[in-house]
């Protein structure tokens, strides 16, 4: 068991939906444990689910079918370090795909109001890289953009 565990907090009856959709979308990600409330509860009866036991990206998560009362917000995202252009493609296109929307700078929202950043690594070595004009020039060109494009971040990095 972990020590340290992040409670996401879900509208009634979603905590399973969004944990199997990031377990089909992300690697070394699964769903591993449906618990059901052993008692009636504020909003909810005995046997309802009441939490979802899954890990994302190999960190141990508690979905919780809390409820309308408290909804995500984006002083908390999820940030994914992604290897390439495919990789960034694919998971922007499946939270984007899946119900969610798109935002600024290499953001977008889940379905459930959950933020992501869909992070290149590469944009993270033009941006904080030692070449302080390079990084200006990438910078520039990200905050112009949704889903980051590599390609055209190397370009005006580059000076193109």
């Amino acid at each position: 068991m972990n020590t340290l565990t992040t409670c996401l907090w879900f509208d009634k009856r979603e905590a399973r939906n969004a944990a199997a959709f990031y377990a089909a979308t992300f690697p070394d990600s699964h769903v591993d444990r449906v618990n059901l409330a052993p008692a009636d509860h504020p909003g909810g009866h005995e046997g309802d689910e009441l939490t979802v036991e899954f890990t994302l990206l190999g960190q141990s998560y508690v979905g919780l079918n809390g409820g309308p009362l408290f909804t995500p917000n984006e002083s908390v995202s999820f940030m994914v370090l992604t290897a390439d252009q495919a990789e960034t493609d694919r998971y922007w296109n499946a939270i984007v795909g899946n119900g969610g929307q798109e935002s600024a700078c290499g953001w977008c929202k889940d379905r459930w109001g959950y933020s992501w950043q869909i992070t290149p690594r590469r944009l993270i070595e033009l941006v904080y890289g030692p070449d302080r004009e390079m990084a200006r020039r990438a910078m520039e060109a990200m905050l112009s953009m949704q889903k980051i494009d590599i390609a055209a971040i190397e370009a005006a990095a580059a000076g193109g």
